[in-house]
Formats: C-alpha cells, structure tokens, sequence
C-alpha cells in the first residue's frame, strides 16, 4: 500500500537517473474507482509536469520515471472539473463519512500498488506516518490502517472560496478562484434529509453550504427545512443568489417565509424577486402574519377542489401535486377552486378517497364539521387541537371565513420543542 504522505514532496528521477523535481500532488477522477492517478511534478523555476503513472517504479522513497522530462505534458491549465487534487483537496480536509453520517478529517490517502484510491485514514497512525521516517513505524506503515475509509464510502467537501485561494500550489496550475463543484456522488443525496442536516450542523457555514450546493435544487430544499436556527441563514448568506432562490422555491412556502424573515430585508428582497411570481407571492404573503400565530405557522401547500369533483379526479390531484412535492392528508372543499379566496365547505381524507368508488363526488364524503383555526390563533393551541383530534394537518381560516392555509404536525410539533432544538428560526421582521 502506498501513501500519499509519503510520496508528496518525494523525490523524482527520470529514465536516465536526472533528478527532475519532486512529486507535488496526485490527481484521480473522482467517480471513476478504475481510474489511476496522475502525477504532478514540480520541478525548477516553478515548473510543473503531469506524467502518467504507467511504468513507473516507486523505489527508496523515490519515483523513477521509464522516460525523460522531455517527454513529460506541461501542467500549464487548470485541473478537469472531474479531477480531484488529493493533496490540495483531500489531505488535511474534512471529508464526510457516508456510513457513519458525519464529516471525518483525512490524515493521509491511501493508494494500491496500481496508483488506484483505496480511501482515507483518519487515524491517529495517519499522523505520525507524516513525521515519524518509516523504519520507526515498521511493518505498521505498510498495512491497511485501522480506520480506513473506503474511497466510495466518502463524500468530498468543497472548500470555502477563500480558502481556495490560499492553497499553496505551483503558480501554473494553481486552482482557479472560484473552483469548480465536485458534483455529489449521490450517495450523499439518498440520506435522509434529516441526516443530511446532522452532518451540516457539524460542519462549519461555508463548508454546509459547499455542501448544500452539491445537491440538486430539491434534495436541497428537503434538507434546509430540517436545518435549525441561525445555522439556516449563514449557510443562505453563503451561496449564489440565483441559486439559492431555486432552492426557496423548491422548499414549502412556510418554510421559505421563515428563512426569509431571519435574513436582513435587503437580502430577503433580493431572493424574493429572484424567485417565480407565484412562489414569491405566497411567501410574502405568509410573512405578512406574526410570527407567534397560526398564521405564521401555516403554509399555503394544499390542496383544495370543488365539492363536485369526483373521488377519481381528486385522486389525480393528489398524484399531479406529489410530482410538485406537495404531499397532502386531506383534500379541502371549496365553492371555487379557481378562486384565490375561498370559504371551506369540508375535509375529505386521503384514506376516504381510498376507500370510495372513483365515481363519487367529494360532498358525498366530506365532513362538514370541521375542526379548523383561526390565523391568530397562537401557536400552542394549534398544536393542542391537532393534539385532540389526531389531526396531521388542521385548516387556518380568517375572521371572513376564508380558507387561508393549514398547519401540517411536523409545524405543529416544532412548536412543542425545547427552544433549542425548534428548527423554525425567530423572525427578524
């Protein structure tokens, strides 16, 4: 096994025995595991090669090369998009371990005898294999380590911008400012959002929001709603704003609202007009109700058809807003759907949908007592009645009677949380 520690900095030799430079880095491609790394060479008056691994001999702490310098590639332009620089980027980083959900710092990178990424060592041996010479750690430095992390098993971590620049590299190939995102390897984004938010919460602003951004707009968005607190708004603060409007958009509209109000106004304004009319619209109008009310709390995903429609055709509602992530218990009965205001005339359950014949219409089934609240209603009492009734979601109406959003149980819940562990932020305005 060989180590990246140990090569760094290693002497290199070409095929007549001239000493050319030193090995600076080793790059891989990041989601090909066949892959087999390459060389950097920095040689004299900031001179820099890539060579290719094949036929190359590491022997006595030194890298003999089978050809001359003559013959080498000049690094000259910028690493490939799909390129990793294990020592720039890798070594000394944090890394997220996808199978214990929590970020790792990598003490050395490990590689086969082929020039293959094996993983990463985040043990303390890691440590000393850099500043103990390898007669003094024997046979241990050659053996797999004890916490050895499989390559395919991490997950990369862009560094902040500004640390990017600091990173110390030959001026020929230094990494451009901003450096391109390692797209995620989509292992990362089938943890469950909740995961996903642990392992931020663990790491600092910038790097949770490197890592948000290596995620697609919705997986994103899923897993923003379970970060708490301040940590929401620093990490917003910290990507692009076209993109961060995507990822508003593509989060529950109470949920966008709640950010929004942690943000200064500027901000908050700019994200709002970056978003679609529609989405903007309902989030400010959530914003407009107090934070401490039911109408602060409520969001304004739901679904709401006219009494007339049939059972089959409010089963096809529940299909089209699943594809649009908006998941509903309970279908709402209104005089006029195509309305922005409505009066609510009933409820009618997913499971009653389930249970009916399609040909039904929806005010044959509806219940008509419904439990509903009021938008000042404060937030402790929303969860109590749903508490009561065993609702998932409960219905906020105004003093008109209009049908303005509902309070879904894991809203309602939050509310029932130590103040500490709430994941709705404390509105600034």
């Amino acid at each position: 096994m060989l180590y990246l520690s140990q090569l760094q900095g290693a002497p290199v030799e070409d095929s007549q025995g001239v000493r050319i430079g030193k090995i600076s880095d080793l790059l891989t491609v990041r989601d090909d595991p066949s892959a087999r790394c390459v060389l950097l060479i920095e040689g004299q008056d900031e001179e820099a090669w890539y060579a290719s691994t094949d036929g190359v001999v590491w022997r006595d702490h030194t890298l003999h090369l089978p050809r001359s310098s003559a013959d080498l590639e000049a690094a000259a332009h910028p690493f490939a998009e799909n390129q990793v620089a294990l020592g720039a980027e890798v070594l000394d980083k944090q890394v997220i371990d996808l199978a214990r959900k929590k970020p790792v710092r990598v003490n050395d990178v490990c590689l086969n005898d082929d020039w293959r990424v094996l993983g990463v060592d985040n043990s303390p041996l890691g440590l000393m294999r850099r500043l103990a010479p390898p007669w003094l750690l024997g046979s241990r430095s050659k053996h797999t380590p004890a916490s050895f992390i499989p390559w395919g098993r991490i997950e990369l971590i862009g560094a902040p911008q500004e640390e990017k620049a600091e990173e110390a590299l030959p001026v020929a190939v230094a990494i451009p400012t901003p450096r391109p995102l390692h797209p995620t390897s989509g292992q990362l984004a089938e943890l469950h959002p909740a995961d996903i938010a642990d392992i931020v919460h663990q790491l600092t602003a910038g790097q949770g929001a490197r890592l948000i951004e290596g995620l697609d707009n919705e997986t994103a968005a899923d897993a923003f709603e379970e970060i708490d607190t301040d940590r929401q708004a620093q990490i917003l603060e910290r990507i692009e704003s076209e993109r961060a409007a995507d990822i508003l958009e593509a989060m529950g509209p109470d949920e966008a609202a709640d950010l929004l109000a942690r943000l200064p106004e500027e901000r908050a304004q700019e994200l709002l007009r970056l978003m679609t009319p529609e989405e903007s619209e309902d989030v400010q109008d959530l914003l407009e109700y107090e934070e401490d009310s039911a109408g602060g709390l409520m969001t304004t995903d739901y679904i709401a058809l006219n009494a007339s429609r049939t059972v089959g055709e409010a089963l096809d509602a529940v299909r089209a807003n699943i594809q649009d992530h908006i998941k509903s218990a309970y279908i709402y009965c209104v005089p006029d759907e195509t309305q922005d205001e409505n009066t609510l005339l009933g409820v009618v359950s997913l499971w009653d949908l389930l249970a009916a014949s399609t040909g039904q219409q929806l005010h044959e089934l509806m219940e008509t007592d419904v439990i509903a609240v009021q938008t000042d209603a404060e937030p402790r009492t929303v969860a109590e009645v749903m508490a009561k009734y065993n609702l998932l979601a409960v219905p906020v109406i105004n003093p008109s009677g209009i049908l303005a959003g509902v309070v879904t149980v894991d809203d309602a819940l939050d509310v029932l949380l130590p103040s500490g562990r709430r994941r709705k932020p404390r509105r600034m305005y």
